[in-house]
């Protein structure tokens, strides 16, 4: 068994036992670090692996979110039914505009503004959806917070905590097996040189649209977890550019196309931001945009002096040599 497998079942079985040490404040803030971890991870098969910039990824968490909600609260049909349900529209949404551009050549920085125009046209378009609350925002009835249901997703905060474990774990296996099978070989294929890759074969339409399809159905799950996790949604929190940004730190910052980048990333950029929050509030000043600054610094230090990533440098000092490869 070599370094990188027994570091990840350490890792694991710490993460299993965690809660057992953390009070309610600490406990939201490793909700938070696996959530970013899991969603990082799904926009990273798009970017890190295929090569293709998204800027709008808050999209895809906004539609899961409003469709498992929606038909939860009108309906009654419960979150595990309303996932594939969001899964579905977020697919459907990925492949319209994986379509749009692939068919006719938009790529690249276009690709990406692309990306940003649809986020922003369903953010105005449910700003005006009453059915959803519009701009006064949907609610999620809240009947008990004490017992665990699993079935509707409602409980303690430690209920959500293994809920984003089980995502975060479940990505991470999904895109290794992902990047050693003939599916992740394609999409390297294609984000390091795409003339190259169809001279060779490579049906590079149809895997750039693999690459979109199966991002946007990992981001629905996140969106689905953050629907029931906070129980409210508002069009200009959720489908906002500045979501989609919170998004792509932690893999950027961490190691794109890497497997742990997503997760040391979403980690220290979590961990970094809390940890100022809380030292502004004891200290009764507040700084407004002080989040927005410690990332842009954070994302500046990363691409001046690891440009590969955090994790990479980290992966080799270890030993771990496979893991720290950016292609990995």
């Amino acid at each position: 068994m070599n370094r990188s497998v027994v570091a990840l079942l350490v890792l694991l079985a710490a993460l299993l036992a965690l809660p057992l040490a953390l009070d309610r404040y600490l406990l939201s803030v490793a909700i938070l670090i696996l959530y970013f971890a899991y969603v990082g991870q799904a926009w990273n098969v798009m970017m890190g692996f295929a090569g293709q910039l998204s800027l709008g990824h808050a999209l895809f968490v906004g539609l899961g979110a409003y469709t498992a909600a929606a038909l939860f609260q009108h309906f009654a049909i419960v979150p595990w039914v309303g996932m594939l349900a969001a899964i579905v529209v977020c697919v459907v949404m990925g492949s319209f505009i994986g379509w749009l551009a692939f068919r006719f050549g938009i790529g690249g920085t276009y690709f990406a503004l692309l990306t940003i125009a649809f986020a922003e046209f369903t953010r105005i378009g449910f700003e005006h959806f009453g059915w959803v609350g519009g701009t006064g925002g949907f609610f999620l009835r809240v009947t008990q917070q004490d017992q665990v249901d699993v079935v509707h997703l409602r409980g303690p905060p430690i209920l959500f905590y293994y809920l984003a474990l089980a995502l975060a774990v479940i990505g991470f296996v999904l895109c290794w097996a992902m990047l050693r099978g003939r599916l992740g070989f394609y999409f390297r294929a294609i984000r390091d040189n795409e003339e190259a890759a169809r001279a060779a074969g490579v049906n590079v339409f149809r895997y750039k649209m693999y690459a979109v399809q199966i991002s946007a159905a990992m981001t629905a799950l996140a969106g689905v977890f953050f629907a029931f996790y906070y129980n409210n949604l508002f069009p200009e929190q959720i489908f906002h550019i500045s979501r989609s940004i919170e998004i792509i730190l932690a893999p950027i910052i961490g190691g794109i196309g890497t497997l742990f980048g997503p997760i040391l990333g979403a980690a220290l950029l979590t961990l970094l931001s809390e940890g100022i929050n809380q030292a502004l509030s004891m200290s009764g000043h507040e700084v407004p945009g002080v989040k927005q600054i410690l990332y842009g610094v954070a994302l500046g230090a990363a691409i001046m002096f690891m440009p590969n990533g955090i994790w990479p440098a980290i992966a080799r000092r270890l030993g771990f040599r496979r893991a720290a490869r950016t292609d990995d």
